[in-house]
């Protein structure tokens, strides 16, 4: 499909759909801002960029960016900073969005989230240890479907899921793709629907179905379902941006080069340098939607500014509505936002990761404000506590966060560029997240 009259949109509505700041405390914004400069200038724990924005009471209250976007070694003149238009690749914030828009089609009544997917596919789809158990959309969304990340989650267009999915494909290989019975420990059920185990390849086989219900390409899709409603610059590949907003794309960084970590040399690129590397249209002329959706990468390829994602916030804290536009029903909104799964060490349920995930709803995380030393899904310390939903992402050196408090209609997100450090080695204090985390989290709390 020809991505033109996308682009065109997105030129038009960078503009319309700015958010309008509300007032808040010039003192209390003057300690944030400079909160967050020290915590992005840490001499041994660098920010390449950030770009951060704060809800309150469902008003868009703050909005600040520092660092660079571009960072050009050789010629420091030619350093882009980040700003309000900068958009980046967001990681597994891609997820939740992807969720929204598998809603979008629930609505349409083209998709049931407790329907066998074989059925929306067009081939029959099982663990192979469990071939009686069907696989559900709501088991996808909530990374309970007993697939796994070992075998890999994005593969080129002319390889199709079937093949990687399904026992005797070409891809199949040794079905590592699969929860295997064999490898659990005592009381573990790896059965679809039993089992939380967090997996990109969710986001795959989900993209897949929304493609073959759809008849479109994922990306394509999600411009339709979400994006160009909501008046959201933004798209899950690049070469749907305009020329405008791809040169406003930042690239991710890392102080990491050959696997070595050094926070006190030079920045390294990892990915959306389509300045010094540029961008390569896709060879998608023999595609067929509802065979791969991995290739536009519903996991994790979203591009997208904080400003964009302050309209999804806002649309979701606004019960599905934004600027007049009916994106979702409150029941909707509601539905995913609602527990699907809570982590229980005695039922042996799941895999927490070392207390981050404690309970998911479909696509969405709920924090439990759960803390121990450098473990737990707590997000700052001051009270009352912070229980939001949301989503975090961290990928190619970028760190994510899309936070918010249905009742309140409080929330912050903020999107880190690249880290100088490595974050296993720089754990937070009271979570599982980073040091840098957690400094960004409390210094945009005050807020409230």
């Amino acid at each position: 499909m020809k991505s033109y009259p996308v682009r065109c949109l997105f030129v038009l509505t960078s503009l319309l759909a700015s958010p309008v700041m509300a007032q808040i405390n010039p003192t209390t914004e003057l300690l944030v801002t400079q909160q967050l400069a020290t915590t992005v200038a840490q001499p041994d724990k660098a920010l390449s960029s950030l770009s951060v924005l704060a809800i309150k009471s469902g008003k868009v209250v703050y909005q600040q960016q520092f660092g660079q976007r571009y960072i050009d070694l050789q010629n420091p003149a030619n350093n882009l900073p980040a700003d309000k238009l900068t958009l980046f690749r967001v990681a597994s914030v891609s997820k939740m969005v992807a969720a929204i828009g598998a809603m979008c089609l629930v609505e349409q009544g083209k998709l049931d989230l407790d329907a066998d997917i074989s059925n929306y596919l067009g081939f029959k789809l099982r663990n192979p240890h469990y071939p009686d158990q069907i696989i559900t959309t709501r088991m996808l969304l909530s990374h309970t479907s007993s697939l796994r990340d070992d075998g890999g989650y994005n593969f080129p267009a002319d390889v199709s899921i079937q093949s990687f999915l399904q026992p005797g494909g070409k891809n199949f290989a040794q079905g590592v793709q699969w929860a295997d019975p064999a490898t659990s420990k005592p009381g573990e059920n790896f059965a679809p629907g039993r089992y939380f185990h967090y997996v990109n390849l969710n986001w795959g086989v989900l993209g897949t179905v929304m493609e073959a219900i759809s008849g479109q390409r994922f990306d394509v899709l999600m411009q339709n379902l979400v994006l160009q409603p909501l008046q959201i610059e933004g798209a899950y590949h690049p070469e749907l941006l305009s020329v405008d907003a791809l040169s406003r794309l930042a690239v991710l960084y890392r102080k990491q080069a050959n696997e070595v970590w050094n926070a006190q040399g030079p920045w390294v690129a990892q990915t959306d340098d389509f300045r010094n590397k540029p961008l390569l249209k896709r060879q998608l002329q023999n595609y067929r939607p509802g065979t791969n959706a991995t290739l536009s990468s519903p996991q994790g390829g979203l591009r997208i500014s904080v400003q964009g994602l302050s309209r999804i916030m806002l649309m979701l804290m606004n019960e599905g509505e934004l600027d007049g536009v009916r994106l979702l029903k409150p029941s909707s909104v509601r539905a995913l936002t609602s527990e699907q799964w809570r982590y229980g060490a005695k039922a042996h349920n799941g895999d927490d990761y070392r207390g981050l995930f404690l309970s998911w709803g479909l696509g969405f995380q709920r924090f439990t404000d759960t803390s121990a030393a450098h473990s737990g899904d707590r997000l700052v310390q001051a009270r009352p506590a912070f229980k939001p939903v949301g989503h975090l992402g961290f990928a190619y050196g970028l760190q994510s966060a899309f936070l918010f408090d249905p009742a309140t209609r409080n929330g912050i997100i903020y999107v880190i560029g690249g880290v100088a450090a490595d974050p296993e080695k720089n754990p937070g204090v009271y979570s599982s997240l980073s040091i840098w985390e957690e400094q960004i989290q409390t210094s945009l709390y005050t807020l409230f």
